[in-house]
């Protein structure tokens, strides 16, 4: 009863929206969720209804929308339909789309993007070339210039008649710039109303230089390079120029966080083994599909592990609380190593650590990995000695402990390294080869330990 109710009350607010009749102001991620909503009980309302949406706000609900809605969407709404919407988006959402719909159906992208003015096509075509990870690729290159000697109050009448015209959207600061477009300063709308109108930039800003000198990159520099310095200067905006110097966009605050969450969801879903795109599919049999694939090496892995149980099965057999304190070793290594990893596979992600400071991270998991050995060694093998009153069983396991708290210190800091090394997330696989190696050295230094000792 209540999903209904959900249902025709985002039915309501849509139609109501598309209608003109909301006197409250409703974001484009609300009109996203309700659309969803609709969409998960009668999808050809979703489609009815997403057609009647004006075009200025069109483009970005289908950005706001799941990504695997896309390839119903291009099936369903016509392409000079989407070719109007995409025409609004600022050009960085633009050119995304383009690449999505191209991903799915390359004619139709190709029919889009032909029907665009002259001067999008040339934006998003050299938007495109760039790689996705030099911030050339996230830059929008709608910015707002100033020469350097235009004066103030021809400037702001300027950008006050392109706000009304649309062509401008989210400005938070003049780019001033010389001939040839090459970047000069920067100055914050908060900095611009307190200057004096009547006067030229060069007038205002004589003997002032240092304090409006522009904070910029390159344009194929590391978009990581571009989220630290939002981070450490908490930018709204940042500028992107050539080798020359030349002003060839922006990159802005929202696009920074759309970029540092990606990456965070992506770390979680790799980390685990799961695929992202498999997982928003509305089909349990694509979803489970994907996840079989890491199930299956696990399940690898496992049996490799289990082998080496097997090699020592006369000692247990021989002494059963092997059996019931194996387990702990296997499991205080592969969490202990987890601490380790998923360590260097964040500060990895965020830029801290690199070639240079590698070894000084290694050596502090490998202080903590020493300290917690010894600590839960000596713990584990009091436990031990008095469950069973067996010295000898307790010097086995915190002799175990320490030797496997030591290894998945050592594995879980150095296996992100060596897959960045190669080119390869970080992430992706890292956890596998990580339980791995503590089952096997956690089970074989138990087991070879208590065969020395005991037998």
């Amino acid at each position: 009863m209540s999903k209904n109710r959900d249902v025709k009350d985002s039915i309501e607010i849509i139609e109501s929206y598309l209608l003109d009749e909301i006197d409250y102001e409703i974001s484009v991620s609300d009109l996203a969720k309700h659309l969803k909503t609709i969409k998960k009980e009668d999808e050809t309302l979703f489609f009815e209804l997403l057609q009647k949406f004006p075009n200025d706000i069109l483009g970005d609900i289908v950005i706001e929308l799941p990504e695997h809605y896309l390839k119903q969407i291009i099936e369903n709404i016509p392409s000079v339909q989407l070719t109007e919407a995409i025409e609004d988006l600022e050009s960085d959402d633009a050119t995304d789309l383009i690449q999505d719909i191209e991903e799915i159906d390359e004619q139709k992208a190709e029919e889009i993007l032909s029907g665009l003015d002259k001067e999008d096509q040339e934006d998003i075509k050299k938007l495109i070339r760039y790689d996705e990870e030099e911030a050339g690729a996230y830059m929008q290159t709608e910015v707002f210039t100033a020469s350097y000697d235009e004066k103030i109050q021809d400037a702001v009448d300027r950008l006050r008649e392109l706000k009304k015209e649309g062509e401008l959207e989210n400005i938070h600061q003049v780019s001033i710039v010389e001939k040839l477009d090459r970047l000069l300063f920067s100055i914050s709308l908060e900095d611009l109303i307190t200057f004096n109108f009547t006067k030229s930039f060069r007038e205002e800003i004589k003997g002032k230089e240092d304090n409006f000198k522009a904070r910029h990159v390159r344009d194929d520099e590391n978009i990581s390079k571009v989220i630290e310095l939002f981070e450490d200067y908490d930018l709204i905006a940042l500028p992107i120029v050539d080798y020359h110097g030349k002003l060839l966009g922006r990159i802005t605050s929202d696009d920074i966080y759309d970029i540092i969450q990606e990456r965070a969801t992506d770390q979680i879903y790799n980390l685990a083994g799961v695929d992202e795109e498999a997982e928003h599919e509305e089909s349990i049999f694509e979803a489970g599909k994907a996840r079989v694939i890491w199930l299956f090496i696990n399940l690898l892995t496992a049996i490799l592990a289990s082998a080496v149980i097997g090699l020592f099965e006369n000692v247990l057999s021989m002494y059963v609380a092997l059996a019931v304190l194996m387990p702990i070793v296997a499991s205080m290594g592969g969490n202990a190593g987890t601490q380790s990893l998923t360590i260097m596979v964040r500060q990895l992600a965020l830029g801290e650590i690199d070639n240079e400071n590698a070894k000084e991270a290694i050596k502090k998991e490998m202080i903590l990995a020493i300290a917690n050995g010894f600590i839960f060694a000596l713990l584990m093998g009091l436990i031990a000695y008095l469950w069973f009153e067996d010295n000898k069983i307790g010097l086995v396991i915190a002799a175990s402990m320490l030797v496997n708290l030591l290894c998945a210190g050592l594995i879980g800091s150095m296996v992100p390294l060596m897959l960045k090394r190669l080119g390869i997330d970080p992430a992706v696989g890292s956890s596998v080869f990580l339980t791995t190696s503590t089952d096997i050295v956690g089970f074989f230094s138990f087991l070879g330990l208590a065969s020395l000792v005991l037998m």
